[in-house]
Protein backbone atom coordinates (compact mmCIF):
# COMPACT_ATOMS: atom_id res chain seq x y z
CA UNK A 1 0.00 0.00 0.00
CA UNK A 2 1.29 3.45 -0.94
CA UNK A 3 1.05 6.34 1.55
CA UNK A 4 -1.96 8.65 1.77
CA UNK A 5 -1.05 12.25 2.62
CA UNK A 6 -4.06 14.01 4.17
CA UNK A 7 -3.99 17.80 4.41
CA UNK A 8 -6.66 18.81 6.92
CA UNK A 9 -7.61 22.44 6.43
CA UNK A 10 -10.46 24.88 7.04
CA UNK A 11 -12.35 26.92 4.43
CA UNK A 12 -10.49 29.86 2.85
CA UNK A 13 -7.17 28.75 4.34
CA UNK A 14 -5.21 28.76 1.05
CA UNK A 15 -5.56 24.99 1.01
CA UNK A 16 -6.56 24.87 -2.66
CA UNK A 17 -3.33 26.64 -3.62
CA UNK A 18 -1.39 24.10 -1.55
CA UNK A 19 -3.32 21.34 -3.29
CA UNK A 20 -2.37 22.86 -6.63
CA UNK A 21 1.31 22.66 -5.69
CA UNK A 22 0.88 19.01 -4.70
CA UNK A 23 -0.84 18.26 -8.01
CA UNK A 24 1.97 19.92 -9.93
CA UNK A 25 4.45 17.51 -8.35
CA UNK A 26 3.01 14.86 -10.66
CA UNK A 27 3.93 11.92 -8.44
CA UNK A 28 0.64 11.19 -6.70
CA UNK A 29 -3.08 10.93 -7.33
CA UNK A 30 -4.83 13.96 -5.82
CA UNK A 31 -8.36 14.28 -4.44
CA UNK A 32 -10.21 17.53 -3.75
CA UNK A 33 -12.32 17.36 -0.57
CA UNK A 34 -13.76 13.89 -1.20
CA UNK A 35 -15.36 13.72 2.28
CA UNK A 36 -17.43 16.82 1.48
CA UNK A 37 -19.98 14.41 0.02
CA UNK A 38 -20.45 12.59 3.30
CA UNK A 39 -20.91 15.84 5.22
CA UNK A 40 -23.11 17.81 2.82
CA UNK A 41 -24.86 15.11 0.79
CA UNK A 42 -25.00 11.93 2.88
CA UNK A 43 -25.75 13.67 6.19
CA UNK A 44 -27.45 16.64 4.52
CA UNK A 45 -26.21 19.16 7.10
CA UNK A 46 -27.27 21.98 4.79
CA UNK A 47 -26.98 22.86 1.12
CA UNK A 48 -23.51 24.19 0.43
CA UNK A 49 -23.60 27.16 -1.98
CA UNK A 50 -21.90 26.79 -5.35
CA UNK A 51 -21.65 23.00 -5.00
CA UNK A 52 -22.55 21.08 -8.15
CA UNK A 53 -22.93 17.49 -7.01
CA UNK A 54 -21.21 14.86 -9.15
CA UNK A 55 -23.67 11.96 -9.20
CA UNK A 56 -20.82 9.49 -9.78
CA UNK A 57 -18.89 10.47 -6.65
CA UNK A 58 -19.05 8.19 -3.56
CA UNK A 59 -21.32 9.70 -0.95
CA UNK A 60 -20.83 7.89 2.36
CA UNK A 61 -17.73 8.09 4.53
CA UNK A 62 -17.12 4.38 4.05
CA UNK A 63 -17.34 4.55 0.27
CA UNK A 64 -15.07 7.60 0.07
CA UNK A 65 -12.53 5.91 2.33
CA UNK A 66 -12.65 2.75 0.22
CA UNK A 67 -12.09 4.80 -2.95
CA UNK A 68 -8.96 6.34 -1.41
CA UNK A 69 -7.64 2.99 -0.20
CA UNK A 70 -8.26 1.45 -3.61
CA UNK A 71 -6.22 4.20 -5.25
CA UNK A 72 -3.46 3.89 -2.62
CA UNK A 73 -3.05 0.27 -3.63
CA UNK A 74 -1.88 1.58 -7.03
CA UNK A 75 -0.11 4.90 -6.33
CA UNK A 76 0.65 7.49 -3.64
CA UNK A 77 -2.39 9.61 -2.74
CA UNK A 78 -2.83 13.22 -1.63
CA UNK A 79 -6.14 14.55 -0.39
CA UNK A 80 -7.13 18.02 0.78
CA UNK A 81 -10.12 18.00 3.11
CA UNK A 82 -11.74 19.54 6.18
CA UNK A 83 -11.52 18.12 9.69
CA UNK A 84 -15.14 18.99 10.42
CA UNK A 85 -16.24 16.68 7.60
CA UNK A 86 -14.75 13.61 9.29
CA UNK A 87 -14.22 14.35 12.98
CA UNK A 88 -14.63 12.52 15.33
CA UNK A 89 -15.63 9.30 13.56
CA UNK A 90 -12.38 9.08 11.58
CA UNK A 91 -10.55 8.37 14.86
CA UNK A 92 -12.34 5.05 15.28
CA UNK A 93 -11.33 3.97 11.75
CA UNK A 94 -7.98 2.47 12.73
CA UNK A 95 -7.50 0.59 9.44
CA UNK A 96 -7.73 3.79 7.43
CA UNK A 97 -5.81 5.83 9.96
CA UNK A 98 -2.73 3.66 9.82
CA UNK A 99 -2.26 4.57 6.15
CA UNK A 100 -2.53 8.35 6.68
CA UNK A 101 0.21 10.93 6.94
CA UNK A 102 -1.74 13.74 8.62
CA UNK A 103 -0.89 17.43 8.08
CA UNK A 104 -2.77 20.59 9.02
CA UNK A 105 -3.02 23.99 7.34
CA UNK A 106 -4.35 27.06 9.17
CA UNK A 107 -4.86 30.71 8.30
CA UNK A 108 -5.54 33.75 10.47
CA UNK A 109 -9.31 33.57 11.09
CA UNK A 110 -9.66 37.33 10.60
CA UNK A 111 -8.71 36.68 6.96
CA UNK A 112 -10.44 33.33 6.46
CA UNK A 113 -13.79 34.25 8.05
CA UNK A 114 -14.27 37.42 6.00
CA UNK A 115 -13.25 35.58 2.83
CA UNK A 116 -15.78 32.85 3.63
CA UNK A 117 -18.52 35.35 4.45
CA UNK A 118 -18.18 37.05 1.06
CA UNK A 119 -18.99 33.77 -0.70
CA UNK A 120 -21.40 32.24 1.83
CA UNK A 121 -23.08 34.70 4.24
CA UNK A 122 -25.08 31.79 5.67
CA UNK A 123 -22.02 29.92 6.93
CA UNK A 124 -22.34 28.07 10.23
CA UNK A 125 -19.95 28.41 13.16
CA UNK A 126 -18.83 24.78 12.74
CA UNK A 127 -17.89 25.49 9.13
CA UNK A 128 -15.22 28.00 10.12
CA UNK A 129 -13.41 24.76 10.85
CA UNK A 130 -10.65 25.65 13.32
CA UNK A 131 -12.24 24.04 16.37
CA UNK A 132 -12.55 20.70 14.56
CA UNK A 133 -8.96 21.01 13.34
CA UNK A 134 -7.66 21.52 16.87
CA UNK A 135 -9.68 18.62 18.27
CA UNK A 136 -8.54 16.43 15.38
CA UNK A 137 -4.90 17.44 15.86
CA UNK A 138 -5.03 17.01 19.65
CA UNK A 139 -6.62 13.56 19.36
CA UNK A 140 -3.92 12.42 16.90
CA UNK A 141 -1.19 13.69 19.25
CA UNK A 142 -2.69 11.75 22.14
CA UNK A 143 -3.20 8.61 20.07
CA UNK A 144 0.22 8.46 18.41
CA UNK A 145 2.46 10.43 20.75
CA UNK A 146 3.64 12.53 17.78
CA UNK A 147 2.42 15.92 16.62
CA UNK A 148 1.40 16.10 12.94
CA UNK A 149 2.87 18.86 10.80
CA UNK A 150 1.05 22.19 11.11
CA UNK A 151 1.50 24.91 8.47
CA UNK A 152 0.41 28.53 8.59
CA UNK A 153 -0.78 30.17 5.38
CA UNK A 154 0.73 33.57 6.17
CA UNK A 155 4.11 31.93 6.86
CA UNK A 156 3.94 30.14 3.51
CA UNK A 157 3.22 33.37 1.65
CA UNK A 158 6.22 35.07 3.22
CA UNK A 159 8.61 32.45 1.83
CA UNK A 160 6.79 29.96 -0.37
CA UNK A 161 9.58 27.80 -1.71
CA UNK A 162 11.60 27.39 1.49
CA UNK A 163 8.49 26.79 3.55
CA UNK A 164 6.94 24.20 1.24
CA UNK A 165 10.29 22.46 0.95
CA UNK A 166 10.43 22.30 4.75
CA UNK A 167 6.94 20.74 4.65
CA UNK A 168 7.97 18.21 2.03
CA UNK A 169 11.05 17.29 4.04
CA UNK A 170 8.97 16.87 7.22
CA UNK A 171 6.68 14.31 5.56
CA UNK A 172 9.39 12.55 3.54
CA UNK A 173 8.77 13.92 0.04
CA UNK A 174 11.46 14.88 -2.46
CA UNK A 175 11.95 18.41 -3.77
CA UNK A 176 10.28 19.05 -7.14
CA UNK A 177 10.96 22.71 -8.12
CA UNK A 178 8.54 22.62 -11.07
CA UNK A 179 5.60 22.34 -8.65
CA UNK A 180 5.68 25.97 -7.55
CA UNK A 181 4.03 27.32 -10.71
CA UNK A 182 1.02 26.04 -12.59
CA UNK A 183 -1.11 26.76 -15.62
CA UNK A 184 -4.44 28.57 -15.57
CA UNK A 185 -6.57 25.54 -16.49
CA UNK A 186 -8.05 24.14 -13.25
CA UNK A 187 -8.22 20.40 -12.53
CA UNK A 188 -11.43 18.76 -13.73
CA UNK A 189 -12.60 17.75 -10.26
CA UNK A 190 -12.60 21.40 -9.14
CA UNK A 191 -15.54 22.10 -11.41
CA UNK A 192 -18.01 20.88 -8.78
CA UNK A 193 -17.01 23.81 -6.53
CA UNK A 194 -15.49 26.13 -9.14
CA UNK A 195 -16.94 29.36 -7.69
CA UNK A 196 -14.92 28.85 -4.51
CA UNK A 197 -11.55 28.83 -6.27
CA UNK A 198 -11.48 31.83 -8.58
CA UNK A 199 -8.20 33.27 -7.31
CA UNK A 200 -6.17 30.09 -7.56
CA UNK A 201 -7.52 29.22 -11.00
CA UNK A 202 -6.57 32.61 -12.45
CA UNK A 203 -3.14 32.82 -10.80
CA UNK A 204 -0.02 30.82 -11.59
CA UNK A 205 1.53 30.65 -8.12
CA UNK A 206 0.95 31.59 -4.48
CA UNK A 207 0.83 35.37 -4.10
CA UNK A 208 3.37 36.86 -1.63
CA UNK A 209 2.08 38.51 1.55
CA UNK A 210 2.56 42.27 1.42
CA UNK A 211 3.54 44.15 4.56
CA UNK A 212 0.23 46.02 5.03
CA UNK A 213 -2.15 43.20 4.19
CA UNK A 214 -2.82 42.00 7.75
CA UNK A 215 -3.80 45.50 8.90
CA UNK A 216 -6.11 45.91 5.91
CA UNK A 217 -7.77 42.59 6.74
CA UNK A 218 -8.41 43.70 10.33
CA UNK A 219 -10.00 46.93 9.16
CA UNK A 220 -12.18 45.17 6.57
CA UNK A 221 -13.25 42.54 9.10
CA UNK A 222 -14.38 45.21 11.56
CA UNK A 223 -16.42 46.94 8.86
CA UNK A 224 -18.08 43.71 7.69
CA UNK A 225 -18.79 42.57 11.26
CA UNK A 226 -20.83 45.73 11.83
CA UNK A 227 -23.31 44.39 9.28
CA UNK A 228 -22.91 40.70 10.17
CA UNK A 229 -22.38 40.28 13.94
CA UNK A 230 -22.03 36.50 13.58
CA UNK A 231 -18.58 37.11 12.12
CA UNK A 232 -17.32 38.52 15.41
CA UNK A 233 -18.96 35.72 17.37
CA UNK A 234 -17.38 33.10 15.10
CA UNK A 235 -13.99 34.78 15.46
CA UNK A 236 -14.18 34.80 19.25
CA UNK A 237 -15.14 31.12 19.23
CA UNK A 238 -12.40 29.92 16.89
CA UNK A 239 -9.50 32.23 17.75
CA UNK A 240 -8.36 30.13 20.78
CA UNK A 241 -8.16 26.99 18.63
CA UNK A 242 -6.14 28.83 16.00
CA UNK A 243 -3.78 30.10 18.69
CA UNK A 244 -3.22 26.57 20.02
CA UNK A 245 -2.46 25.22 16.57
CA UNK A 246 -0.08 28.10 15.90
CA UNK A 247 2.05 26.92 18.81
CA UNK A 248 2.87 23.78 16.79
CA UNK A 249 3.47 25.26 13.33
CA UNK A 250 6.65 24.47 11.46
CA UNK A 251 9.00 27.21 10.31
CA UNK A 252 11.02 27.40 7.12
Amino acid sequence: MFPIIALWSHPRSMSTAMERIMRERGDMQCFHEPFMYDYYVNHNNRMMPHFDINEDHPVTYQDVRDMLLEQAAKSPVFLKDMSYYVFPHILSDKEFGKHLTNCFLIRDPIASIQSYFKIDPGMLCEEIGLEAQWRHFDALCEETGDAPVVMNAEDIRRNVKDYVRAFWDAIGLSDIPEAFEWGTKPPEDWQQVGAWHGDVTTSRSIRPLDKDENERKKKTFAELAQKAPDMQRYLEHHQPFYDRLMEHRIRA
